[in-house]
């Protein structure tokens, strides 16, 4: 019985240390959409999404084949909808997403490539909640195309860049005027 006691208390004491830490955080910091997300943040946060999306969902695979066509059509689509926040080149360097938080990742790197057709697929249809990603529903192949298209990005071409920036006027990032 004793035993028992000592360990809810000692669970007492840890929570109560660890709500502690918390509130110090916030009122020491604050909960500023610019500061950069410390590294356990930016974990939870991408296992939180991960329990997110229904493992159905993170198995399905994409039945399209990248052609092309595909790929030229998906493009020109994620330029006149997903640019703005994401970059034509997928980097995430926008002056929107230089507001939110958490920012939009750079989707060329293994934070993103990594995710399954499924999980990818899943977060364009349905969004990210507390995030700036809304769910766009959509068709489902051309949510299909937009996977292809980000699994493209890493490979993007300056003359692929050039026709994005025609649909949607966007100077390649660094290179703003303010």
């Amino acid at each position: 019985m004793y035993r028992m006691k000592a360990a809810a208390l000692l669970g007492i004491g840890v929570i109560l240390l660890a709500a502690g830490a918390a509130y110090w955080i916030v009122t020491s910091h604050g909960f500023s959409a610019r500061a950069e997300p410390s590294a356990i943040e930016a974990w939870v946060a991408r296992h939180l999404r991960r329990l997110a999306i229904p493992a159905e969902a993170r198995n399905a695979k994409n039945l399209l084949e990248a052609t092309p066509l595909a790929i030229a059509e998906a493009r020109d689509h994620f330029a006149d909808h997903c640019a703005v926040c994401h970059a034509n080149d997928g980097s995430g360097r926008t002056d929107i997403n230089a507001g939110l938080y958490p920012p939009a990742p750079d989707m060329r790197t293994p934070v993103t490539q990594d995710l399954s057709d499924g999980e990818i697929f899943y977060i364009i249809k349905n969004g990210i909640r507390f995030t700036g990603m809304p769910g766009w529903g959509g068709e489902d192949e051309e949510n299909w195309k937009l996977v292809l298209f980000i699994r493209h990005l890493p490979e993007l071409t300056e003359t692929e860049l050039e026709l994005m920036q025609g649909i949607n006027g966007l100077e390649p990032p660094g290179e703003e005027t303010h």
